[in-house]
């Protein structure tokens, strides 16, 4: 075994990704041969001085650069390093190493490194790109991921789009300059809940959801204003809020939602300029919001004119009758909704129903950010929608869903988790001595690929939930979720596991 103690250099990021980081610098200059046994994680830890789960993250994650391997009851060695320069992510270029082969300083990059290689490694710079790996290996098992099951939409999609490229061949080859009657009208058919129909003057069409949301956010606040979250939401608005210059702050909240007064507190502090919510289907504990906690909150919204994002992209699985933000409050809610979950994802099919004073705006917003919405898809996914084809397969994922969620019941009964038969992901508590990241760890090594609690929080939080989020409608059959879910109750299992996965 090799006698070796790393210096863990100072920086603002996570200690572990800095202790990767430090191990990777090691590898690379040869402090740490090919063949070389590192520690193991719990001496390494005690020498630090840092928690084991700090050290097993690290050891994953320089595991899945293809630094390291390690197996149950052998340990952790080094393998060989490979000629060129592995791809970073960095916040800002190294203007010193920029080279140009024609004037003779410097060295060209190597013309096989590709920006792909680096975004199949865990993000360095997690604050901007999250917690996922953004190109995973095409054999991983994905549980990170919760698009529609696959319920035969491709002869749907392959007929509508025969239509579309004979009775339009036109508008097909151009730009996209006109937002026509009916594909308004599918949004307002798809966007409809319980007694509650969006304006048909309302309805914008969008790229999708995200994109949605984000045109919502930079058309209705600017940059250095504040944007109201829960301590547990969809995360990527709340990183691509910051991009834009916008700061998220986190709003407390309970097993129902925010909790009112503390969005009247932070209102009254920080001074937000809107709220992002996910009433009907929480991400990612799969909540329902309540009608009186929707009531309040709109109360506090009115108080200190607060808009609302009210995100229905999981809402579209669960029908509930309870009035939606938009009927609640149709003066200052965006009520936003997509085909991904409930229909088909690759589509990328979304609407907003807008204030109507601000519908135009969102459409330029959206234009802006995206370069417009493409013909081909927004016609697509509004005769989806239209011919009732939409609706029979979101009644074909349910089923898978709900046969899926059949297997959650069978192999992990025993252990504390939030599920119901219409979420396609279901929000699975650890027990000790596991914590989420070093059980996330964990499941990759086996390929199996889930999201620890800190992909969901859009701050900094003391509040500790001990939880992984796992999907299970992106395995393509329900026997390769069984094989999924059958690795992680082994690792459940497996409780020792939790503080040496390797040793």
């Amino acid at each position: 075994m090799t006698n070796w103690l790393p210096s863990i250099p100072e920086g603002h990021g996570p200690l572990y990704i800095r202790l990767a980081d430090c191990i990777a610098e090691e590898i690379a200059t040869g402090k740490l041969a090919a063949g070389a046994k590192l520690p193991p994680q719990r001496n390494l830890a005690y020498d630090l001085g840092v928690t084991v789960g700090t050290v097993g993250r690290a050891y994953a994650v320089v595991r899945q650069r293809g630094l390291v391997s390690g197996e149950v009851g052998r340990g952790t060695y080094v393998l060989g390093t490979h000629e060129g320069e592995a791809l970073a992510e960095e916040t800002k270029p190294a203007v010193n190493s920029l080279s140009n082969p024609g004037n003779g300083t410097g060295s060209a990059v190597p013309a096989e490194v590709s920006w792909v290689q680096g975004a199949m490694k865990t993000p360095k710079d997690i604050a901007f790109a999250g917690t996922r790996v953004s190109v995973p290996s095409p054999e991983a098992i994905r549980f990170d991921s919760t698009s529609a099951p696959e319920v035969g939409q491709a002869r749907a999609i392959r007929e509508l789009t025969a239509e579309i490229t004979r009775d339009a061949p036109y508008d097909i080859a151009s730009y996209t300059r006109s937002v026509p009657e009916r594909w308004r009208e599918a949004g307002r058919v798809w966007l409809s809940r319980g007694d509650w129909q969006p304006p048909e003057g309302s309805i914008v069409p969008t790229t999708g959801a995200q994109a949605a949301i984000m045109a919502i956010i930079t058309a209705t606040t600017a940059p250095g204003d504040q944007v109201a979250f829960e301590d547990l939401t969809y995360s990527s608005i709340a990183r691509g809020s910051a991009l834009t210059g916008r700061r998220p702050v986190q709003i407390t909240s309970d097993e129902e939602g925010p909790l009112p007064d503390d969005l009247a507190s932070v209102c009254a502090q920080r001074h937000p300029k809107i709220l992002f919510v996910m009433p009907t289907m929480h991400n990612p504990t799969t909540r329902l919001m309540g009608v009186e906690r929707r009531i309040e909150l709109v109360e506090v919204a009115r108080r200190h004119n607060l808009w609302i994002i009210e995100d229905e992209v999981y809402g579209s699985l669960r029908n509930t009758g309870l009035a939606p933000f938009a009927e609640l409050a149709p003066e200052r809610t965006f009520h936003v909704g997509s085909l991904s979950k409930a229909v088909t994802a690759g589509v990328r099919g979304g609407w907003v129903s807008s204030p109507v004073s601000h519908a135009q705006r969102i459409y330029t917003a959206h234009k802006m950010l995206t370069g417009g919405i493409s013909f081909l898809l927004s016609e697509l996914s509004a005769r989806l929608v239209l011919s009732g084809t939409a609706d029979t397969l979101r009644k074909g994922v349910l089923e898978e869903i709900a046969a899926r969620h059949g297997l959650v019941q069978q192999l992990l009964d025993p252990f504390e988790h939030a599920s119901a038969a219409d979420a396609p992901f279901f929000w699975l508590k650890v027990p000790e001595p596991w914590l989420s990241g070093t059980f996330k760890a964990a499941a990759a090594a086996f390929n199996t690929l889930v999201d620890d609690e800190d992909e969901f929080k859009s701050g900094r939080s003391g509040r500790v939930y001990h939880r992984v989020r796992v999907g299970i409608t992106n395995p393509l059959t329900r026997e390769e979720t069984a094989k999924g879910l059958e690795i992680l109750r082994n690792l459940l299992e497996d409780s020792g596991a939790g503080y040496d996965s390797f040793e």
